[in-house]
């Protein structure tokens, strides 16, 4: 039976900067959308299209939304660095936190802060891009991993890359 877990709990920091959680702060994360690249093909004599599934991702853009304004984020903006976007899961079948992590680097580029109003927090809106690694864990268990520079992508583990890396000699 699939085990059901619930996010209770969600925080962004810098993966390599002690003392920088949003723990308190934090409104929500978007940890992106892993989409896998497709080439599209259209024979003249066949009966339908088909896009192909290449072994490559496209572009990731994670993004998180602070309340009240987050200074720590302009030391960096425009910056490649090593994020972590952390959640907390309860299993609702054994009632255990379990811990949700994604490691991603990439730069700060959008800073975008809500309409202001006196008697409400402002939010802003942070999006990352630049994005050369991702690694999605859930208790330790790696189920995705992606980095641009080792030609690396892992799925549940399974190197999906290997065996382009193999035919290009590499």
């Amino acid at each position: 039976m699939q085990t059901i877990y619930m996010l209770s709990a969600v925080d962004v920091r810098r993966a390599e900067t002690p003392g920088t959680s949003r723990v308190h702060t934090i409104a929500k994360l978007t940890i992106p959308p892993i989409k896998f690249a497709n080439a599209g093909h259209n024979p003249g004599g066949g009966v339908i299209a088909v896009d192909f599934t290449l072994p490559r991702i496209e572009a990731l853009e994670p993004k998180f939304m602070c309340k009240g304004l987050d200074t720590d984020v302009f030391g960096g903006l425009g910056t490649r660095d090593r994020w972590v976007f952390a959640g907390a899961y309860k299993d609702k079948r054994t009632g255990l936190d379990i811990p949700g992590r994604a490691i991603i680097e990439g730069a700060v580029t959008q800073w975008e802060p809500d309409e202001s109003d006196p008697v409400d927090f402002q939010g802003c809106n942070h999006a990352l891009t630049e994005v050369t690694h991702f690694e999605l864990t859930l208790d330790g268990k790696e189920l995705f991993y992606i980095d641009f520079w080792e030609r690396q992508l892992r799925r549940d583990g399974v190197d999906m890359f290997e065996g382009v890396r193999g035919a290009l000699g590499a």
